[in-house]
């Protein structure tokens, strides 16, 4: 399916059997037990649909930027897994949309993690309103820093203001990654010239 990252063959035929079994009684039916509220818990379809939006977000356009910069123009056409994957995102996108508005909040919010990226694709570009709107949702009730970082990144990427939508935690974590990132370039400068060997 996936490792490290990378988009193989048999991936895009397992990420579309996961997002056809999507809807299927056995997959909505809540698991045994329950959470500490007291709700029950749908852990196989929030697992199948984070598994969906990760393996989404190493085919989207980021990765496919960063792919090129390192090997130059073109990666798409060497790399038929990755492209036939981005092809099948509307598919994806369909399966994942029905949970968008789901009662549980978890499935909810994994939804749009996983939709998140599927939009990227220029069919899709039309959907980011509506996905715009459950982003906000999310960030009105969620404090999973996963979630919020994607729905955040996400409005600003699409070019909505996040000012009123994020909380101070939200601002110390983007502070915290523009550290870590200013960090990790000075290193890597650090290492830009050949040894004196």
């Amino acid at each position: 399916m996936t490792h490290q990252n990378t988009v193989y063959e048999a991936t895009v035929p397992v990420a579309l059997h996961v997002a056809a079994i999507l809807d299927h009684p056995v997959v909505t039916a809540s698991d045994p037990g329950h959470r500490a509220d007291g709700r029950p818990a749908h852990l196989t379809l929030v697992h199948l649909l984070k598994w969906l939006g990760d393996t989404a977000y190493d085919a989207d356009d980021a990765c496919v930027a960063l792919e090129e910069r390192l090997y130059g123009p073109g990666y798409l056409d060497d790399h038929a897994a990755m492209r036939a994957f981005r092809d099948a995102r509307p598919v994806m996108f369909s399966a994942v949309r029905k949970f968008l508005d789901h009662g549980d909040p978890d499935v909810r919010h994994t939804a749009l993690v996983a939709a998140i990226p599927l939009v990227e694709h220029p069919a899709l570009v039309p959907h980011r309103t509506a996905l715009a709107d459950h982003a906000r949702s999310l960030l009105a009730t969620s404090t999973d820093r996963h979630h919020r970082d994607r729905a955040l990144n996400a409005l600003k990427g699409w070019g909505h203001d996040v000012g009123g939508l994020e909380t101070t935690s939200d601002v110390a974590a983007r502070e915290r990654c523009a550290r870590l990132a200013a960090a990790h370039a000075a290193r890597q400068g650090g290492f830009s010239q050949d040894p004196p060997f």
